[in-house]
This record gives C-alpha cells, structure tokens and sequence, in this order.
C-alpha cells in the first residue's frame, strides 16, 4: 500500500493516542481477526501454535525494550495491558456477534435491513465497498473518515448483551480446546503465558501503533504469510518453550515484578533530586468524568489538581471560558480543599458540550477533558416490538449495525458563522455535530467541501473531529480559500449539513498602491520544453491599472526564485521555457502597476518537465520527492533513418506575447529519440526562418516569443536524429499575432436586494457572448463616499452573490465585472442605493396569555410580545376564542377585526360561567404571523378582586455598575378605584423569596424608577406591585436576572451645539440586531409627537433636535435601543443645564475668533513699545486691522506690524510714546465667519506712567553702553554677622575705576577688578549705629559714568539692624550652667554683642526680676544671668530670648534635679574656697625684693600684714628661723603692722630674708634680699667697670 503523506500520518498517531482513542481501530483488528471464523474451523486451524509462540515471543522483545526505558514504560505497558483484556474481551464478543448470525459480511446485511426499514429523510448512496477496501484506498483517504456500518460489541438492549456474553463463553472455550489439540506437548504455564502477552501485545498495538511498527505489524492479516516464511525458526523457539517449566515462568515473573519495582522507587527518588523540586507542573490526581443526563437534571464535573505553585483551574464549554455573570445561576463553580467543580444547574439541550478544566501554574498548563450529553425525554419503549418480527416494527425505527434505534437527527449547535481573514493569517471553521440518538462508538462519517468540491488535507488545510466537535483549520490563509464551506454529517443512511461562506482579504501590501497577489496558479500543459502556467487576476488594482504580471519558477528541493519573463504579460496564461527535462517546479505570479510590483500568489503544486506519455512510462519507477529529480533512460541508437515530417502541424493558441504550436511525432522516426526544428514565415514570402537555432525541441510541442505583434505568420516543424534533418511539415494557415481570446463584456442589471442585517443579495445578467469565462468580481460603496471595496476576492461564477460584512444602516451601491485569462472587463453601470438591513418576514406567535380581568360577560386578555418580530414593528394584534364544553372545544371565531396596538385586549359579549380557550397573532407589514397555540382554559365569571391587576411589560434599560433604570406599564385592571401609585422590588437573583425589599417607602407616580446603589457584579431581579385606595395588588412578572455592570463599549447620551447653534442629543449603539430601533423619550414619555423635537436615526446613530429650546423642554431625555438587552441612556437637561447650552448656541450662531490673551503693552530693552494679543487659533484666511483712536493706521515709518498665524500672537511695534499717542489701541481679527477684537485704553496717568517707563528704559539702555551696574548696591549680612555691601558691575575694562563713598567721603578705592562674576564687595564688620549712612559707588573711564548708591539711615538702618540681630541670634549656643563663689551662671555665646539686641530672660514661664541677687548682664561675646546665693526656689526652666526688632530666638536650659544639684554643690565648694582665700594670712605690701644698703647705715622696713584671724609673723633668713635681738629687731603690732630694722648693717647681714605669716586657712611667704656695700672697694669698681665699657665701645 502508498505510503501516506506525513501530515496524515500525524494525524493517524493523535488519533490513536490513549485519551482520544475510538473503536475504529479496535474494529478494523477485530473484522481482520473474524475473518478467519467466519470461514469455518479451517481457517481458525490455520493459525498454527508456531504464530502463536511467534507473538509471545516478539512481545517478549518489545517488553524488554520497555523496560529499559524505565519506570514510566513499565506502567504505560501495565495500563495497555488491561486495555488490551478489555479488548480481547470485546473481540470475543463480537466473533461470536457474526459467528451466531451466519453472516460472511454482517455490515452489508444489516446495511439491508435498513434500507428496507428506514424512512430516510436524506439518504445518502450506498458505498460498494467494503471497511478494508475502504483503508486501502489511499487517494481518497479522508481526516477523519468514521464509517456507520461498522460492527461493535456494544448493544443497546439487555437481550442482545446477554446473547454476546454467551457467544463469548462458547468462543472462550472453542479456543481452549483447539488451543490443547494443536500443542499437545506444551506446558499448560506457557499456554498462560501466551494468552497474557497476546493480550499485552493487542493493547499496546492501540496506544503505540506509530511507535512499535514491529508488534503492530504482527496484529494485522499479514501474521500469517509471516508465520509461513518463519516456520523454521519458530519450530526452535517452540521446542524451547517446551523446555520451561512452571518454576522457571513463575521465578521470570518475581524478576519481572521485583524490577518494575527498584525502576518505580529510583524514578520516585530521581524526582525528589529534581533542582526544581519546589516547582510541579500541574497534575490531574482526578481528571473529570463525562456524563450523561436528562433534561432539567443538574450534573457536576470534579477533577483535583496538583501542583506546586497551586494551579489555577479554568473551565471552558467548547473552547470558550465559561462566565458565570453571564447566566446567572446557571453555572456554579467552586474550588475548596484541592477539588474543583464544575455544577451546571437544570441542563438543557444546549449544555451538551465538551468540556475542560485547564490547569495553569508557572510551570505550565494541563487539560482534561469530559463531555455531557443532554438526553430529551421521548417516552418509553415496547421490548416485545423489539422481539415480535420485523413486520411488526413501526415505520419510524431502523436497524443499526447496533441493534433496533430510531432514525438519527442530525443536529449543528455552535456553528460558524460567516468568516472573515486575511492573507497569511490563520483561522479555523468549527460546529459542534450533535446526534440522537446516541450510540456509544458509533462515529458518523465528516466530510468538507468548498464550492461543492470536497477538501482534502494538506499542508494549507487541517481537519480534526473530537468525537463531538469537528474543525476546519487553514494554517496560511490564501485567496485560494475563500469560498462556501460545508460540512456534511453522514451517520447510518442519514446525513445533513451545513454551511457558511469565508472571505479573505488581500494581505498588507509592502508598497503602497501596488495590486494584490494573483491567485489560483494552475500548471496546465507540461512538457520538456516549457509548462503553460495560468492564474485568475486580483481584484484590488492598488489604483492604478496592472501593466501585467510576472512568473517565478524555482526548482524543487531549492529555495532559488527565478524570474521568468523580463517584460510583463497580460494574459493570464502564459509557457514557461528554459526547463531542465525530468526536473520538477513549482511556480507564483505577481502582478505590477504603475507603482510597484505587489506580493506573489501562493505556490503552485510541483510539475515535472516532461511529456504526459513519458510520465505515464515511468510513473511506477521510483523517484526523489524531496528534489522532484526523475530519472529519465534513453533507447540505444540503432541504424540511423532520417525522419519524416511531423503531422497534424497546428497553432493550439495565440496572443500578442506568444504562440504554441502542436504537432504528431511522424510515423518514419526509427527506434532513437527525434529532436524538432521550428520554422516561420511571414505571410506572402517564402523567407524561412529557423527559430531554434540553439537548442532543438524534444518534444512535440513549442511556444514561439518575440513575434510582432499584428503581423501574420506560417511555421512548420522538421525532425532531426543523427541520420540528418528530415523534410518540414506543412505549414500551418497563416496566423495573426495577437490576442484571439477577448476580455469580456461587462455585465448589466445589478439588482441588490436585502438578505441580513449585515448582508445584501446582489444578482446580475451574465455578460454577453464571454468566452472562457472564469468568473466576477462584485465590489461595493458606501454612498457618498467614492471609495470602493471589493466583496470578494476569488471570482465566482453564476449570476448572484451575498455581500456579507457591511455595515447596518448604511446605503450602498454595487457594481460587477467579468474576468477571464484576456483580463478584467470594464465595470458595470451602478446599482441602486440600497439600505442594508434586514429582510422583513412575518412575526412569530406571541406567548404567555393570561386574563387580567374577568366580567359577567366579557374578560381582559393580556400577552407578551413575539420574540422575533420579523424585522419590522409589530402592527397590531388579531384575537380569535373558542368555547370549551365538557373539555371538548369548539370552533375558532374572531374577537376583534380591526388589529390592537397593545397587548391586551377586552373580549366582549361572552357567556357567562362559560369556559374559553384564546389565540393571538401578530402582524407587521410582511403580514399575519403564525397564531399562537391554545391558552389555558378561562371561566367567564364576575371577579370581586377590589385592588389593582400587576403592572405590566416590566423592562429594565441604562443598566450600569451601580444603578439601572425600570420602566413598566399600568395594570389593565385598576381594581375598584384608580391605581394612585407603585411599589418597586428587588432582591438578588439568588436569594430566597421572602428576602424581596422595597425600594420606596411612599408609593411613585411615574412608570419608572432609576434604582441606586446597586452592587457591581450582582445580578438582581425585580418587581412592582400597584396600589389603590383599597390596597396593594399582586406584584407583575419579574424582570431580570440582570447584572449590575457597566458593560464594554458602553456609550452615553451626548450634546451637540453644531456651527449654526443647532443644540441636539446624540447616542450611538455598537451592538443593534437587525429589528432594532432608536425610541426616544422625555421623562421616559415617548416624544414621537413632540413639535418642540425632531428624531433622527442612521445606521447605528440617532439623535433629536430642538427646534427651540427653552424652559418647556426641562427634563429627562432617553434614548432606548429594541431588541437589545437593555441598551439604554439617559441625558438631564436642568436650568443650568439650559443656560450653558444656550449660551453655547449663541456663541455657534455668531462665531468669535477666541482669545487667548487680549491686548497688553509691554517696553522693550531700547524703550521701544510693543503693543501684542494672541488669538486660540488662526486659518491663513485671518485679517488684522489696526485701529488707533477709532482711524485704522497700516504699516510704515512709526508702525511695524507682524502675525504669526502658528502661534496667533498679533504684534505691532512703536520706536517711542509721544504726546499725541495718547488714546485707545484696537485689534480687530475676521476668520471667515468668526470676528473678534481686543481693544487697550492707554489715558492719564496710565499712559504717563508707560510712557516714563519707555524713557527710563530708554536711558538704561543708554547707561549700560558703558561701565555699569548690572545689580544695584545692596546689603547682605554674612554668617558671621559681618554686613557686606555688594553690587554686580557690567562692561568694565582695566581702565575702570571703582570708587566707594561713605557720607560722601571716599573710603576706598579698587584699581585691580580682582573680583569673581563681576561681584563688587565691602565688608564691615561688628556693625554697628556709627557704621549708619549713605554709601555709594561709582564706576567711570572714558567711554562713560555711573553710581550706585545704598542709604543706610533711619528705616534702612533699622532694618539693617533686624537682621543683624537676627543673625546675632542665630549664632547664640546653646546655654549652659556654670557655678561661681557667688552662685550659679547660665550663659551663653554670641558672635559679638550690640545693645540693639534685646535680652529677655524668663524662669519657669515668668519674666525673672532682677535684684541684687539675680542679675543679667553681657561680658564680651558672653550674655550671662547670675545667681547668687541659689536657694531650691531658683530651681526650674530658664529661657533666654534674643529679641532682634521682629523676632524672638530662644535657648532654653532646665536647672532642677541632678544639674541643680550639681551645680549647688560646686557652688558651695567655690563658695568655701573663697572664704578661705579672702581670709587667709599674706602680706599686703610694703617689702622691697632687694634692699641694697651701705655698711652702718640703720635699715628700717615696714609693711602691712592681713588675716582672720590675725596671722602669726615669724622670719627666716636664709630659710633659717630668725630671731629679733638688739642687732635686728623684729616688732608685730596691731595684728597688721610688721616692723624689721637693723641698727647697724654690716657685710654679715648681707642675705634672703623672708617674712612668713600664717593663720588657719593658710600661709604666705614674702621674700627680700639685702646687699650690704662697701664704699672704697664700689670706688675701686668703678673705673674697672668703666674700662670694660669702653672697649665693648669700641
């Protein structure tokens, strides 16, 4: 068999992976596998014991090479294991299925007894041929093929499965026996064993059929040739089989059991090394279980999950997440303790689904998948029909290859819908196929057409069914794929399908304005000299027409594009030459305008160049796919014969840029290969011309190029082989050079009718005499817009086309032409404007009738709306009743002939206590709509019911994230007397129904109510009860459940002021359906009929207009969307409301030029006058007028005008202000319709105040032309409470002299300009009231002069001062404690101390008083408070505030606790050490340090002594005591007066005396020397030491 192409063969290995496994190959093994029983014991004997041992053994080899890839092998062989029991279980059963029957081919006689049975709706034609006919047809394999007549084991009744279960115990047995007769020698352990790995081998050939090619051979109907060409060596192998005993098999299974083991534990170990052990991939412990339910019963899906990080689980129906808001109450998702569920709440036909629970963690993602199947309730079936005889069986049931079922419907549910792509992209066509009744394992049969034609897999096209869900997937969308799709469902003799059309748009061009790519490029004619390659144009020009198109070529197995014509073609058909014989390509087209060349066409299929006879020769030789390289053999030469001429010599087809010629080989060529030689001639000579001269033609056909075009040609052919050249042909007729193919006429008649909302039906009459015709193209255009879009892309053919994608609403026209290999026709005439919407048809019936009201004699009818309108408003209603007498009704009779607008209706002239049944239809303008089924039985009798009937037509709008808007109508029974008011209900739509609250205390007048503070993401429900003076009535129908959201795209009531003033509301839907309409209301009152309004609607847009709006127009506008789900807005128009849109109105009628800043005047550097406005916005349109005292003046020598139309700044410039330009300055703008104007009054005062500040700034300019001050003197008071006069100089040179002038006296001169950044500086420090005056500088040198003076006198100086202080202050430190003999001291340091600074002390938040005993004070740089002698009442907070004129800084100490006491006791130590030195012993003065004194003279000292008590006085001479005698008396008198004399001084008295006087706190010792002289030797001294004195002169 062909081997099958490899994305077929993936497809067959996903197919039969283990999760998406069918019974397909299970049945096909099995019907291969019946074969043998159906014919007889012989073929079952056939199958010798040698195939069998032959199976156990290669299942042997296949489960040691398992093992060897470890633990996870191993288990994956375990579950295949009890996959394939189940299996051979189910095989057993179905041999016995055939075998008890008697059939040879049980699907093709159960495929009679339903053709006999079935009452087929759509029956499809019988397939001739068999299953294994079927898979051996490779060239119509399809993706997926599931065929309906297969046989299973599965039945549908419980007598047909206990019949299987017997024939598999009888088959069971039959094996066992044959099994004992055919291996009379074989152990009853190897028997065992080879029915275990027979079953091992069955089911691993499931789960690994691409994998274990070897044993899934061995599974098929090929074992058995097999097994003949092998008998030899398995005749070995079953002698040692023999050899085996049980002990040997049982001792190979511990092995086996003990391996699998030591691989599960080091795999679990190897897991726990993993360098990511913290991070698991998630894990399904519990994969979710498919269900099936009836309908209205509620089912949950459980899966756990493991996985670290924890996993994020995500359900989805069908590939779509599941919302819960979306439906509320519907699905119930919860995740607790590691299980996720899945709870889907009253099933219906709609929840029969796929569904999967994704988890997702870091790691990454799993999916596990389950379906639900929806049963509907059809009744019960009669078993004893089912076993009474076909005769007896109803019309309505069929037999199955499965037994007795009713006939199968085939439903689509999520189908596709029409599509939309673009080149490249990728897109997938999928529908959910839905079958009833179900049979488990019974596949339908899937097949996709486009245009009729079925689809077959490719590289471009994927097909894939789940088993519920079948998909269409193009991986690179192209032009190629746009067309009808259909899928078409065939199961058993029945089939449906469906379809929906694909559009593909022209990718990005890559330049701007060049066409689209070709497409459909077909190789039509191949030869070895050329290929004929043909291509359908694009639609998109790119706008501007195509000149032509070129052809690529590349090799197979190459990626070398080649370009193949060097001047562009424009016929679509065009031979390609220069081939290499036997070589296979592949082609593409791009076609070129004007602006470039567009992108290429999708790639052809591969060609080989060669003749058609020689590609049949070698069609069963091998060849290279990957190259597409042919071998190409040649017969060896014989004896040469010079051919004859070619015959049947013509022209197949000619244009202006080639010809082909055709001919026959001629009958004399002998047995080598011919070549041809191809002539022309131009009509009416006889000059031949050979046009191959290079290389000769090999085969019998030829393109011609470079012909002229117009003129006439005749060619023939001569053959040549080695024997020489033969004689030509005969020329063929004489030929034109052009194109004989003509483009095509355009079509006429577009008609364009209405189909959808989004879709018109266009038809056209065919074009008129087209040849070749390959099909139109329709392009489309919004009216008023010019610009044309193309509706489709790839040409269709026939006279009708629907236009899907356009927009709802708008008007458009539609135009068509014809396209054939000659080129695109001319477009034809436009179509009408037509709107698209749409197509109305008749309502559906309406629903849910009820009496409102019942009388003796007549009774209130009420009914809810049909739900598909038809496209078009419902006009009225139609009533029809009938009695219902004894349960038997009557006839229908007409209650009301004209129609009723409302839905309800009352029904007169009744019978009373009769009992009626009632109908209603709708009607709009396509007509009377179907009426509805049979309401319930009423009883005509009087009510006695006093309250109010329920409101009615609940309906909900403007629903957001914290409020919605409800809106209902009055009940048509008001009860005794008139409804007064309503009461409005809510509750969650969960919650329990005695959980309803009232929204409104006292009862409402209006019919709606805007409700507030709503919670977001709640769904909600509501109600409204009616009230009268008797009470309240019973509630209304509930509306909702609705969520409380602010949906996407939702839009909001807009105001508009258009440029003529024209105020209006706007709204805009993006989400209409087709019957939708805009209503607008005022106060939720429609305002149809309001003259003060005017309503618009187009497309999605509406809006109304006030014609005058004014105080009457106050209120709540709304605007409502139909048939939507709620789409609403609202718009308040309150008195500030009105005044801000009138006041916009006027301004749009007379239109202003905006101001951005009005007229100023400003002086520039040289006093000149600048006059400026700056308008919002200007057009280049704009005109200025200058006007000066009401005359309009215009540039010249004193104006300078200028506009910067970007900016909008207006200028106008003066040199200087003179007296007489004294007035006011107008600007005047006019911007098409818009004016505007600034106006500036430059009088009085304000204009001499301008125009003194242009001179002022005049004389600067003039003043800075020389040295001068950029910064004038100013003053700065430095850290260190220095003042420092500065100035910043300007244009100086070395020239520059700077002087400085206090009270104009010069005191300082700077010659040097050594001074950084032009700063000129004078320091004073310790400032001070004499630093007081007037300081100035003075700049000057030649080019000019100038001063800058600085008073520092009175407020000036004072202020100097402030901040002198200040920063006197702010240097203070902090204060500190210091003890003295007196008391205690708090100071604190200032830089330097002037009296202008105030000093303010306070002790515990109380100004201190001063006395003697407290005192302040400041000593230097020092501020002090001393206490003297400190008592515990001095103990506290101390603040001293330095007050600098402005300001006051304090420092603050706390003297109490451990500091008070400290400093207390140094107090007192200081205190102590003082009295001891004032009262201390010392001599007071009155002793010289040196007493010199002559020989005999008397001394006589005196000096004064002190102490308390009175010091004791002794002496010392040359520290030795002294003692008063005669010679040297020493008297102390009065305790203070101490006397020392000596009588007569002699040279011995000579000495250190000291005087020491002592007392209790201490001694002191005062010392004095005494020289005694001699007066004869001071002689003899003298006049040496004047000798001395005179030579140190010298």
């Amino acid at each position: 068999m062909m081997s099958l192409p490899f994305y077929q063969k993936q497809y067959d290995r996903s197919y039969y992976s283990r999760d998406l496994g069918t019974t397909m190959s299970q049945y096909q093994q099995e019907k291969k596998r019946s074969a043998i029983y159906t014919h007889g014991s012989a073929a079952y004997s056939s199958r010798s014991s040698a195939a069998h041992r032959q199976e156990a053994q290669a299942f042997r080899q296949a489960s040691s090479a398992s093992y060897q890839h470890g633990s996870q092998a191993y288990s994956l062989g375990a579950v295949e294991y009890s996959l394939g029991s189940e299996v051979s279980r189910k095989a057993a059963s179905a041999y016995d299925y055939g075998y008890s029957h008697g059939l040879s081919d049980s699907s093709l006689l159960l495929g009679d007894y339903s053709s006999k049975l079935s009452p087929e709706q759509k029956t499809a034609k019988h397939s001739l041929l068999s299953g294994e006919e079927k898979e051996n047809l490779p060239s119509d394999y399809k993706v997926p093929i599931f065929s309906g007549r297969q046989v299973h084991v599965a039945g549908i009744t419980d007598t047909e499965e206990e019949r299987i279960k017997e024939a598999a115990a009888y088959i069971a047995q039959r094996n066992r026996i044959a099994s004992e007769e055919e291996i009379a020698t074989s152990k009853q352990s190897t028997v065992s064993k080879q029915s275990m790995a027979s079953k091992q081998s069955t089911a691993s050939k499931q789960s690994t059929a691409s994998k274990q090619s070897t044993v899934s051979k061995q599974s098929t109907a090929s074992k058995q040739s097999m097994v003949s060409k092998e008998s030899t060596s398995t005749l070995q192998q079953e002698e040692m089989f023999e050899k085996k005993s049980r002990k040997v098999a049982i001792r190979e299974k511990a092995e086996r059991l003990s391996l699998r083991k030591t691989l599960e534990e080091t795999e679990a170990f190897h897991r726990k090394l993993n360098e990511d052990h913290l991070l698991h991939a998630p894990d399904f412990v519990i994969k979710p279980r498919s269900h099936t339910v009836w309908e209205k019963e509620n089912v949950k899906l459980h899966c756990s999950v493991s996985g670290w990080p924890e996993p994020r689980v995500t359900w989805y129906k069908n590939q779509v997440p599941i919302n819960v808001h979306a439906d509320p109450g519907k699905y119930v998702i919860e995740s607790r303790y590691g299980m996720h569920t899945l709870e889907i709440n009253a099933c219906d036909f709609e929840d029969t689904a796929q569904y999967r629970a994704s988890a997702m963690n870091v790691q990454g993602e799993l999916s596990a998948y389950a379906s639900i199947v929806v049963k509907r309730y059809k009744g019960e079936l009669d078993e004893s029909c089912l076993h009474a005889g076909i005769t007896t069986m109803p019309l309505s049931f069929a037999v199955t290859p499965y037994g007795y079922a009713a006939k199968f419907e085939i439903h689509f549910d999520e189908k596709f819908d029409v599509s939309f792509g673009r080149e490249g992209e990728t897109m997938s066509l999928g529908c959910r196929v839905v079958i009833t009744p179900e049979i488990k394992h019974f596949q339908p049969e899937i097949q996709w057409y486009r245009n009729g034609v079925p689809v077959s897999p490719s590289k471009w096209i994927q097909t894939h069914w789940s088993g519920e869900r079948a998909t269409l997937t193009f991986s690179h969308l192209n032009k190629e794929d746009e067309g009808l799709y259909t899928i078409h469902v065939r199961m058993g003799d029945y089939y449906d399908q469906y379809s929906a059309y694909v559009f593909v748009r022209d990718a990005d061009a890559e330049i701007e304005g060049a066409p689209a790519s070709p497409l459909d490029v077909v190789c039509l004619d191949a030869n070895k000299d050329y290929i004929i390659i043909t291509w359908k144009q694009p639609a998109v020009d790119g706008g501007s027409p195509i000149l032509g198109y070129f052809i690529d070529k590349c090799e197979v197995g190459t990626n070398n594009w080649s370009q193949c014509n060097d001047t562009p073609v424009k016929f679509a058909r065009f031979p390609v030459t220069g081939l290499i014989e036997g070589r296979s390509y592949i082609f593409r087209v791009r076609a070129v305008n004007k602006t470039g060349i567009g992108l290429p066409s999708r790639v052809s299929e591969p060609v080989a160049a060669l003749d058609p006879a020689e590609k049949a020769r070698l069609k069963s030789r091998p060849s290279a796919p990957w190259t597409g390289q042919i071998i190409v053999t040649e017969e060896e030469p014989t004896e040469g014969i010079v051919p004859g001429p070619p015959m049947d010599l013509s022209v197949t087809e000619a244009t202006r840029s080639y010809v082909v010629l055709s001919w026959k080989p001629p009958g004399q060529r002998g047995h080598e290969g011919i070549m041809y030689f191809v002539e022309k001639c131009e009509a009416g000579t006889e000059n031949w011309q050979r046009v191959n001269t290079e290389l000769p033609v090999k085969s019998p056909r030829f393109a011609l190029f470079d012909l002229a075009e117009g003129k006439s040609y005749s060619f023939r052919v001569r053959c040549s082989n080695s024997a020489g050249v033969g004689e030509p042909s005969e020329a063929t007729e004489v030929t034109v050079v052009g194109d004989k193919l003509d483009i095509p006429k355009p079509p006429g008649k577009i008609i364009p009718s209405r189909d959808t909302d989004t879709s018109v039906v266009v038809s056209w009459e065919e074009s008129k005499d087209a040849k070749e015709l390959v099909g139109y193209y329709i392009e489309s255009s919004v009216v008023g817009s010019g610009k044309w879009e193309p509706c489709n892309n790839n040409p269709v053919k026939g006279s009708r086309f629907t236009c899907h994608g356009l927009a709802t609403g708008e008007s458009y026209i539609f135009r068509v032409r014809a396209v054939n290999a000659a080129g695109l026709s001319e477009y034809s005439e436009d179509s009408e404007a037509i709107q698209v919407k749409a197509a109305i048809a008749a309502p559906s019936p309406p629903y849910d009738i009820t009496c409102l009201e019942s009388f003796r004699d007549s009774m209130v009818l009420g009914w809810k709306q049909p739900d598909k309108t038809g496209g078009a408003e419902i006009t009225g209603y139609y009533v029809n009743y009938r009695e219902v007498i004894d349960g038997v009704p009557g006839k229908w009779r007409e209650a009301n002939i004209k129609a009723v607008s409302d839905q309800a209706y009352k029904i007169s002239n009744l019978k009373e206590n009769m009992v009626y049944q009632f109908q209603v239809a709708a009607m709009n303008i396509a007509g009377l709509g179907v009426p509805s089924a049979a309401s319930a039985s009423f009883t005509c009798e009087e009510w006695t019911i006093a309250v109010p009937g329920p409101p009615q037509n609940l309906k909900y709008s403007e629903v957001r994230k914290t409020s919605m808007v409800l809106q209902w109508k009055p009940p048509v029974h008001s009860g005794r007397t008139p409804v007064t008011g309503y009461f409005v209900d809510l509750k969650e739509a969960k919650a329990k129904d005695d959980q309803w609250r009232g929204l409104n205390e006292a009862a409402i007048k209006n019919l709606y109510l805007k409700v507030q503070g709503l919670k977001e993401g709640v769904s909600y429900v509501f109600r409204v009860r009616a009230i009268n003076q008797v009470g309240v009535g019973k509630p209304s129908d509930l509306a909702g459940p609705v969520v409380a959201e602010t949906r996407p795209g939702t839009k909001e009531v807009v105001v508009n002021v258009d440029d003529d003033g024209v105020i209006s509301l706007n709204f805009e839907c993006d989400q209409m359906s087709p019957n939708s309409k805009f209503t607008w209301s005022k106060d939720y009152e429609p305002t149809e009929d309001s003259p003060r309004l005017e309503a618009e609607s187009k497309g999605n847009k509406s809006k109304i207009t006030f014609k005058d709006l004014g105080t009457e127009d106050l209120g709540l506008y709304s605007c409502d969307v139909t048939d939507t789900d709620g789409i609403a807005s609202s718009y308040l128009i309150d008195e500030e409301e009105l005044k801000r849109l009138l006041a916009l109105s006027e301004e749009h009628k007379f239109p202003t030029v905006p101001i951005k800043s009005a007229l100023a005047v400003e002086i520039l550097e040289k006093g000149q006058v600048r006059f400026w406005m700056q308008a919002e916005k200007m057009s280049g349109n704009t005109k200025v007028n200058y006007v000066f005292n009401e005359k309009e003046i215009f540039e010249g020598p004193k104006y300078s005008m200028h506009i910067d139309r970007n900016t909008g700044i207006i200028e106008m410039f003066m040199e200087k202000l003179l007296d007489e330009d004294e007035g006011t300055y107008t600007f005047q703008l006019q911007d098409g319709k818009a004016t505007g104007h600034s106006t500036l009054v430059l009088i009085g005062d304000v204009y001499k105040k301008l125009q003194k500040e242009a001179e002022f700034q005049r004389q600067e300019w003039i003043r800075k032309q020389g040295p001068h001050f950029a910064e004038y003197l100013s003053w700065e008071v430095t850290d260190e409470c220095n003042v420092l006069l500065k100035c910043k100089v300007a244009n100086i040179t070395k020239e520059t002299n700077i002087l400085w002038y206090k009270d104009e006296r010069q005191i300082s001169v700077d010659e040097k300009h050594d001074f950084k950044d032009g700063i000129c500086t004078l320091l004073i420090t310790e400032f001070s009231k004499k630093d007081a005056g007037i300081y100035e500088v003075i700049l000057k040198d030649d080019r000019g002069k100038d001063k800058s003076r600085l008073k520092l006198v009175d407020e000036a100086f004072k202020e100097l001062m402030t901040e002198v202080c200040k920063k006197i202050a702010l240097s203070a430190t902090d204060l500190k404690i210091q003890s003295t003999a007196e008391g205690i001291r708090l100071y604190s340091f200032v830089t330097y101390y002037i009296d202008d600074l105030k000093v303010n002390w306070s002790h515990n938040g109380a100004a201190v008083k001063y006395s003697d005993r407290v005192k302040s004070g400041v000593t230097g740089e020092q501020i002090w408070l001393q206490i003297n002698e400190p008592t515990p009442n001095d103990k506290g907070k101390y603040i001293m505030e330095l007050f600098d004129g402005q300001t006051g800084h304090q420092k603050m100490v706390d003297l109490s606790g451990q500091a008070y006491d400290e400093a207390f006791a140094e107090f007192q130590r200081l205190k102590q050490a003082a009295i001891a030195e004032k009262n201390r012993a010392r001599v007071l003065g009155g002793l010289p340090d040196v007493v010199t004194i002559q020989e005999g003279k008397a001394l006589n000292l005196t000096c004064t002594v002190w102490g308390d008590p009175p010091p004791e006085v002794s002496w010392l001479k040359n520290e030795k005591s002294l003692a008063s005698d005669d010679h040297c008396n020493l008297k102390f008198e009065g305790g203070k007066t101490v006397y020392f004399t000596i009588t007569g001084v002699s040279s011995a008295d000579s000495g250190k005396y000291s005087l020491v006087v002592k007392n209790k706190y201490g001694t002191e010792t005062s010392d004095l020397t005494v020289s005694v002289f001699i007066p004869e030797e001071e002689a003899r001294k003298a006049p040496a030491e004047l000798q001395k004195g005179d030579k140190k002169a010298k």
